[in-house]
């Protein structure tokens, strides 16, 4: 045999080189943005976020905001004093926020009953708060505890437990997909209040690396950024890292939160929270998909202080679901659970409610897309293959359902998502469209029914 002459292994070398870096991604937002987002999440629909940590031991605020935030109220004695105000004549000057830590136990927690309650309520994947702005670690990261003198991860102190890696076992044991939320920035963190960057390069950089390694998360869901440029958090490099070195990266997605006005800039998909983008954004870029991220009730961890009219209703959740998809979105809806690891019943209630509205209705919301008809004066539209949805919140009082912006002859057969045994009559209106002949049938609920329309 004879050997390639020198000239061709060099051009050789230097093609394999040019394949190499092209198939790199830079750590700058031009190239990282370039990567197309994988299909999954834009077809899954429907998330659980938990908000799970030492906050949940006093599990209180004002009903105006977040229970998560109980250090920073404490601190900084907002909102009329009401959270340092209960702090003082519940627990007493002497009583700090870290110590809450230890009553953080656990004790009840089942994580194969919480993925188990998951799977019911519809989700297809799932995103836990890894690390809030407290700096308290759900998994054995020895930093968290030795940069601040005291135990301050979940398995050193409170559970004992590695709650990260214990729920996500779970988790992907029901075969849903596992994310993790991690905060760039901390409060009461003596380097991060002291020098940032080295903050960022000693600390922040190898807890969010062994995070990722450890877990191999299919959603990196980062925040706490707002109020730093990416240059800070060095996130074009980290993102250039994930994308290059992941395992799993045909699954991986990671949100927009990587830096001060960079929502809906950057990352796999876009942000908003309780219908804002925030963080100092200019608005949604539209070549993404997009997740709202939101509570049951309005704050993301337990507070005592909600009632039961502070809580979304069955309905409710379901058309808001229904709504986001329609426009193309994603629903990350929120549980915060108690100190003992249960999930308080109400919160329970409602994503049973919406697992089984989606048992029935699901062809309607997963894979689907944002249809090209107008807007629908009953509800909203979906639309997949040669499929459409109609999503109907208000049942016509006459049994005949107006459709714009469709044509009668364009469609082969109608029926109803949860009777598809009876075939619906069709036909034009007398003002153009399509009417839907509902005589003789009944809504599924109070929440929505949904008419397939068949092209």
């Amino acid at each position: 045999m004879k050997s390639l002459p020198l000239v061709s292994l060099g051009l050789l070398l230097v093609l394999i080189q040019n394949l190499l870096a092209e198939s790199t991604y830079q750590p700058n937002w031009e190239s990282l943005n370039a990567r197309p987002s994988p299909s999954w999440f834009g077809d899954a629909k429907f998330g659980i976020f938990i908000h799970w940590g030492v906050y949940s031991v006093p599990a209180y605020c004002d009903k105006s905001t977040y229970s998560e935030w109980y250090w920073h109220w404490l601190r900084t004695k907002s909102h009329d004093g009401k959270v340092s105000n209960f702090h003082k004549s519940r627990y007493g000057e002497d009583v700090r926020y870290q110590d809450f830590a230890e009553d953080f136990k656990a004790e009840l927690w089942d994580p194969i009953a919480w993925a188990t309650l998951f799977k019911r309520a519809g989700a297809k994947y799932v995103v836990l708060v890894s690390k809030h702005h407290d700096g308290f670690a759900l998994w054995p990261n020895k930093d968290a505890s030795r940069t601040r003198g005291y135990p301050w991860n979940s398995v050193q102190t409170g559970p004992k437990r590695d709650l990260c890696g214990d729920l996500a076992e779970a988790v992907r044991d029901q075969g849903l997909r596992m994310g993790f939320y991690y905060s760039f920035m901390e409060w009461e963190h003596p380097l991060f209040d002291s020098d940032k960057e080295r903050y960022v390069s000693e600390y922040m950089i190898p807890q969010f690396k062994e995070l990722v390694e450890r877990y191999r998360p299919d959603i990196v869901w980062p925040d706490g950024e707002w109020n730093e440029p990416d240059s800070l958090w060095r996130s074009p490099e980290l993102v250039a890292w994930l994308y290059n070195t992941a395992p799993n990266i045909d699954t991986l997605v990671i949100n927009d939160r990587w830096g001060k006005a960079l929502r809906g800039q950057v990352g796999d998909f876009y942000t908003t929270e309780y219908g804002n983008i925030g963080g100092g954004s200019p608005g949604l870029r539209q070549n993404k998909p997009f997740e709202e991220c939101r509570g049951i009730g309005h704050s993301f961890a337990l507070n005592r202080l909600e009632d039961y009219d502070d809580y979304q209703t069955r309905e409710s959740l379901v058309r808001m679901l229904i709504d986001l998809v329609s426009n193309g979105g994603n629903l990350l809806l929120n549980i915060g659970p108690a100190a003992d690891g249960t999930i308080p019943v109400i919160m329970q209630d409602r994503l049973i409610a919406m697992g089984e509205w989606l048992e029935v209705h699901g062809d309607a919301i997963y894979g689907t897309r944002k249809s090209s008809l107008p807007g629908q004066a009953w509800g909203c539209v979906t639309e997949k293959g040669n499929k459409v949805f109609l999503h109907v919140f208000d049942w016509p009082e006459d049994h005949q359902l107006s459709v714009s912006g469709m044509k009668a002859d364009h469609i082969k057969k109608a029926f109803l998502l949860h009777d598809d045994d009876h075939r619906l009559g069709i036909r034009s209106g007398d003002q153009g469209g399509v009417l839907i002949d509902l005589l003789g049938h009944h809504p599924f609920s109070k929440a929505a029914s949904v008419v397939v329309l068949e092209r």
